[in-house]
């Protein structure tokens, strides 16, 4: 038999991601299982359960692949960042979160349930990622206020990242839940990740 290379297998683990983030997309979480995934695929469910144990590690993968996607990002703005330039400081970071839907949609609303059916060694692959974030954060906030002591970049990070973790509700809704807000009279008003990100930014940057 010839030898399967680790461009294949990567080529084949990536095949099943891509049909977990079309299945998540349209149907959400629940919908995600081996069998909706083997399905969408050329995979067996054996041949799933090769890669990953649990739905739960695909959805992971996802994540840390949409993870790298905004570390990029992120990095790219680090580039331009302009001593003492608060404004343009948060639009840079705010504008890394463009199109970062279902990194915050997975993050917020299904990230805590995940871990708890991940392999550990599964799971620290997605903190190192969440690790370089705060790494790269830092070095953002530096660089902005070189004046900045550690404890100040440090607060920063850690109130940013917990903005991020729980933003996704106030900006992405489903046509039920507007409808229902309408109902419940709830007041509701239509904004974008950039512009919630933005303002948090200009709040507790250092």
């Amino acid at each position: 038999m010839p030898k399967v290379t680790e461009e294949h297998k990567e080529n084949r683990k990536q095949e099943i991601i891509d049909a977990c983030e079309k299945i998540y997309r349209e149907k959400g979480f629940t919908a995600v299982n081996i069998k909706e995934i083997s399905t969408a695929t050329s995979f067996t469910r054996p041949a799933i359960y090769s890669y990953f144990e649990t739905k739960d590690e695909i959805l992971l993968a996802l994540l840390n692949r949409e993870y790298m996607k905004w570390i990029a990002s992120l990095q790219e703005a680090e580039k331009q960042i302009e001593q003492g330039d608060r404004e343009n400081t948060a639009a840079l970071i705010a504008h890394t979160l463009d199109n970062r839907e279902i990194l915050l949609r997975i993050q917020n609303m299904n990230l805590f349930e995940m871990e708890l059916n991940c392999r550990v060694e599964r799971l620290a692959e997605f903190k190192v990622l969440y690790r370089t974030v705060v790494e790269t954060l830092t070095r953002i906030a530096g660089a902005y206020s070189p004046q900045s002591t550690a404890e100040e970049i440090e607060r920063f990070c850690m109130n940013f990242n917990a903005f991020l973790f729980g933003v996704y509700p106030f900006v992405y809704h489903t046509e039920k839940q507007i409808e229902a807000m309408k109902l419940a009279d709830v007041p509701h008003a239509e904004t974008t990740i950039f512009d919630m990100a933005y303002h948090c930014l200009i709040k507790v940057l250092p």
